[in-house]
């Protein structure tokens, strides 16, 4: 962690999940003083998240200058306003923004995409520095992206561009919850490769022997535990999960062209079991340039991308012209 200096700018950053709240006061550097973390009700977040920035205030000597918060779904960034989170449809309802700032009383209050606060964290703090052009993926519950383009966060025509978990891989798939059919989330996303590995073992005799079938209520975090631990059934789902994230990730060098492709969320903590496959398949599905100018590594930042990123996000919406 930072130690605060005297009359340093600080800033709060929050991610909202379904049902925790995580928050950390940062520099204007984008380092981390400390943290919280707490559960998240449907009802009244912005008291939620009120309490929270206070807590967090008592470490920063000349206050909290602005907060940013991460949301799971599309935010637009003209009126600030939640557009769609399956995860919070709370949000949608209401005018999140306007109710932190009169429940905090800051000048700065910024609302973003979770993803966008994401590969901000990482792109000024973890695993993205050194870079002028990066894309970004977290694959957890969902798959979300964010691209940032000589230094800057590419939003798009709408604002709400990124949105790298719902191009179609397979499109004789399994419907999305988006109303798509095959989208990259319906296979890679972590409920989904618990899903395909319950499928795999109901009708797959080879794996009989997994130490999965013993639990009906595993997790993706249990498929790569298992995996880790010489499971050559769960292995083998995580490495059919990296070859699905490769083949989108083709696409996305071809396309872009970026120098580095950051990934993260729960799902990268199974290391290089699937950062391997992932980089081998986008190996074999790119432009060969463009592949050998694009790096493909983990984030670094874990849990801290989001808020970070937030937090930074506030930073800059608070300068003269931001």
């Amino acid at each position: 962690m930072s130690a605060p200096r005297p009359n340093e700018q600080h800033y709060v950053g929050v991610e909202l999940c379904a049902g925790s709240a995580r928050a950390a006061l940062v520099t204007a550097a984008g380092g981390v003083v400390t943290r919280r973390e707490s559960a998240l009700a449907s009802a009244d977040l912005a008291a939620q998240v009120a309490r929270l920035v206070s807590e967090l205030s008592d470490s920063a000597p000349a206050g909290v200058a602005g907060l940013g918060v991460g949301v799971p779904g599309l935010v637009n960034p003209q009126t600030g306003r939640v557009v769609i989170s399956s995860d919070l449809p709370s949000v949608v309802r209401d005018d999140l923004r306007a109710t932190l700032v009169q429940a905090t009383g800051l000048p700065v209050v910024v609302l973003d995409n979770d993803a966008n606060a994401g590969a901000l964290g990482e792109y000024a703090a973890g695993a993205g520095r050194g870079s002028r052009n990066m894309f970004y993926v977290t694959i957890g519950t969902g798959i979300g992206g964010a691209l940032i383009l000589d230094g800057r966060l590419w939003r798009g025509a709408s604002g709400f561009a990124g949105e790298f978990g719902h191009i179609t891989i397979d499109p004789e798939g399994v419907e999305c919850a988006c109303g798509n059919v095959g989208c990259l989330e319906t296979v890679a996303s972590a409920p989904n490769i618990v899903r395909r590995t319950h499928e795999r073992l109901m009708r797959d005799s080879t794996s009989s022997l997994s130490r999965l079938g013993l639990n009906k209520n595993f997790t993706a975090a249990d498929i790569a535990h298992e995996a880790r631990g010489g499971d050559d059934f769960a292995a083998l789902m995580m490495a059919r999960t990296g070859r699905y994230i490769g083949t989108g990730l083709a696409a996305v060098i071809n396309l872009l062209n970026t120098e580095r492709i950051v990934l993260g969320g729960g799902v990268m903590e199974a290391g290089e079991l699937i950062l391997e496959p992932v980089i081998s398949e986008a190996r074999r599905r790119s432009f060969q340039p463009n592949f050998e100018a694009t790096q493909i590594v983990t984030a670094t930042l874990g849990a801290d991308a989001v808020p970070i990123g937030a937090a930074l996000l506030a930073r800059d919406s608070a300068q003269p012209g931001g």
